[in-house]
């Protein structure tokens, strides 16, 4: 017997890529088992605002391939508090609604921990570009989003070259230097500026101007948001060598597109796997894909932990820019 029979879908917070393919994922498997689905509009706000729809079959065609999340998503200050999570679990047994998957970052995990102390069962999966979600090897859109950054980069490197000249590229990480990181390594960045990691603007400054007299003609230096902004860094850059970098600030394109194959399969796996675990009556867990094995871990443990950066991989990133 399943222990659930009408579940719930939303996404919250920053969109990312694969989205629309995990709720794909949810809303078919949990047909395909036999239950009710609801799509919740604008996540949390939604939920409150009670903006939720039956969802079918053909409500999620076509949609594997689409950037963005179909089910739109918002920031929802009132559900901060505790009278809106109260609110919101009241409403989710209004709708006689069991079980709810929510796709999203960190913010999106807390929602669903203090659903789950209420009573709802909830199930959370990694939607965020950003990579810092803890207990899974990736989180849907991160490919994708190094793919766009790697991409761009080759374009930036295109006129670079042409003009003997340096660039500086600002991608999104607050707090998590992922997306500089992989890009950096996947480009042959010169340097990868992370919030992880202590750097010697100067050093970095100096080793640029070697290379420029050894007949380097251009350089690519990829920095993290969470360290300084792009222009910040190429005015010192300039004070400590004269070389003046352009700055291209990548911005919200990094969120965009259509998903790479990776994504979607990623994204498709774990909706699927959250419908069953729901089922198999489980709730509060994070699921993830760690050495292409599920990993279901208790949502708490996932806010209260972060992600360990890639040290060795950042290391490599270095030897190989000389």
């Amino acid at each position: 017997m399943s222990a659930v029979k009408k579940i719930a879908v939303l996404t919250s917070g920053g969109d990312s890529q694969g989205m629309n393919a995990a709720v794909r994922a949810v809303v078919r498997g949990a047909l395909y088992r036999g239950l009710e689905v609801y799509g919740v509009q604008r996540g949390y706000q939604g939920l409150l605002n009670q903006d939720l729809f039956q969802m079918d079959i053909r409500s999620v065609g076509d949609i594997i391939q689409r950037g963005g999340t179909i089910l739109q998503t918002a920031r929802c200050k009132d559900f901060l508090t505790d009278e809106g999570q109260q609110r919101g679990a009241e409403l989710l047994r209004e709708f006689g609604i069991d079980g709810l998957v929510v796709i999203g970052g960190d913010g999106s995990y807390k929602g669903a921990l203090k659903l789950s102390k209420l009573g709802i069962k909830t199930m959370a999966l990694p939607g965020t570009i950003d990579n810092d979600i803890p207990f899974t090897d990736f989180t849907i859109g991160f490919d994708t989003s190094v793919s766009i950054v790697v991409d761009a980069i080759n374009k930036l490197r295109d006129t670079m070259t042409s003009h003997e000249r340096s660039s500086v590229v600002e991608v999104m990480g607050r707090h998590c230097g992922d997306i500089a990181l992989y890009a950096g390594l996947a480009s042959g960045a010169e340097a990868i500026l992370v919030p992880e990691v202590p750097f010697d603007l100067k050093e970095i400054a100096l080793h640029m101007k070697v290379n420029f007299q050894r007949g380097k003609r251009h350089g690519i230096i990829v920095v993290a948001e969470g360290v300084s902004s792009g222009e910040s860094i190429s005015r010192q850059i300039t004070e400590h060598s004269g070389i003046e970098p352009r700055v291209t600030v990548l911005g919200h394109i990094q969120r965009g597109g259509s998903p790479t194959h990776n994504d979607r399969i990623l994204a498709s796996r774990l909706g699927d796997y959250a419908v069953q675990k729901l089922m198999d009556g489980d709730s509060g867990k994070a699921l993830g894909i760690v050495n292409g094995q599920f990993a279901a871990t208790d949502i708490e443990k996932v806010c209260s932990t972060k992600k360990p950066f890639d040290n060795e991989m950042y290391e490599l990133a270095m030897r190989l820019s000389q």
